[in-house]
């Protein structure tokens, strides 16, 4: 059991770091790095759990109750994630979106707006529940029942979407982007919608940073609307100016960092497509119209290593890539539509398990 704990730990703590060096801006506060890293981790520590349960449940005697140490795990993953997610991460998120000038003020912002979002949220529910109750829906012992069954039947529901959305999405993307023409087109599609949110993002930084400076001067360019004036000189009018300001700013670095990098992409993609046209000529290297030309013979190396590997492989896997996780994805629609005791196993991770039940290292 340790050997897979110590695989696929440093495993997802590597998915989880890659990930928040992706997504995350470089003024991100450590304490908000470390709260949606350990976010992030409890949700992907399924790929930790479900494997070693699968072969605890498997070792264990029928009608053995006791886990061991995976339901701590399991307890310890479900009630932080619980935590996180209606107390801390909200906090958090309110905190750093307020716009006041000192921290007690700016936790005060955050503990108000959350507190008037669960109460209008907790009122719709408990009519609901008021209702249910004075229709002999349910009885009031049955009450907590309910929830746990709402509670559920929300997580089931929301999770059959966007699993849906995966199952599908995924390997077309893949597919569809191992294609060089059909890659062109989305990037040219992206480039132009993205800069047309660049723009209207530029303008309102403009407008935030002038007023900032000057209420009654208009830059050029800009686009003021008709409640952009409304801002007194009190504390808390400044404080909604700031929100403004940053929210401004933040918005407007987000979509030039997405802008540049689907030039970018665009950029290599035209290289790659010139290269493999002009091999012949080029001797099967690749030259980059963006980037220094490599020297030496190790130069060289480089750039044929490279020329194969964007040209050729790279669009092979790709499409490797897509069949097996569409393959995936039918074994997965065929294992959930034949859940039902029907005396047939059509699961192909369910007969995988049981082949391999009586070796741990297989089976996990």
């Amino acid at each position: 059991m340790w050997v897979f704990y110590l695989i696929s730990l440093p495993l997802t703590l590597g998915m989880v770091l890659m990930t928040l060096r992706y997504f995350a801006g470089p003024e991100v506060p450590r304490y908000v790095l470390f709260t949606v890293g350990y976010t992030w981790f409890c949700s992907l520590s399924i790929i930790i759990l479900v494997p070693a349960d699968i072969w605890t449940t498997i070792s264990n005697p029928p009608h053995h109750n006791e886990n061991g140490g995976i339901s701590v795990l399991w307890s310890l993953s479900y009630w932080s994630t619980f935590l996180l997610t209606w107390a801390v991460v909200p906090l958090i998120q309110g905190f750093e979106d307020a716009g006041d000038f000192t921290v007690t003020e700016r936790l005060r912002t955050s503990v108000h707006a959350n507190l008037l979002f669960y109460l209008i949220v907790g009122s719709i529910g408990l009519f609901g529940l008021i209702l249910l109750i004075t229709m002999h829906k349910i009885r009031s012992r049955g009450v907590l029942g309910f929830a746990m069954a709402c509670s559920n039947t929300f997580g089931l529901v929301t999770g059959a979407f966007l699993l849906g959305f995966g199952l599908s999405e995924i390997p077309k993307s893949c597919w569809k982007n191992a294609d060089w023409t059909t890659r062109q087109k989305v990037l040219s599609h992206k480039i132009a919608k993205m800069a047309v949110k660049l723009d209207d993002a530029h303008q309102d930084l403009s407008n935030a940073i002038v007023f900032k400076e000057d209420p009654f001067f208009k830059p050029q360019g800009g686009r003021l609307g008709e409640n952009d004036m409304d801002y007194d000189t009190d504390e808390k009018s400044m404080a909604t100016l700031r929100r403004h300001l940053r929210r401004a700013r933040e918005e407007y670095y987000r979509y030039k960092s997405e802008y540049m990098t689907y030039v970018m992409e665009a950029l290599e993609l035209e290289d790659t497509i010139k290269n493999y046209d002009r091999r012949s000529s080029t001797g099967w290297k690749y030259i980059s119209s963006f980037r220094p030309a490599r020297t030496g013979k190790i130069g060289a190396l480089l750039d044929t290593v490279e020329f194969v590997w964007k040209c050729i492989l790279r669009k092979q896997i790709q499409k490797l890539l897509a069949i097996i996780l569409g393959t995936m994805s039918a074994a997965i629609l065929l294992a959930e539509a034949t859940l039902l005791p029907s005396g047939v196993d059509l699961s192909l991770f369910s007969i995988l398990v049981n082949s391999v039940k009586s070796e741990e290292v297989f089976v996990q």
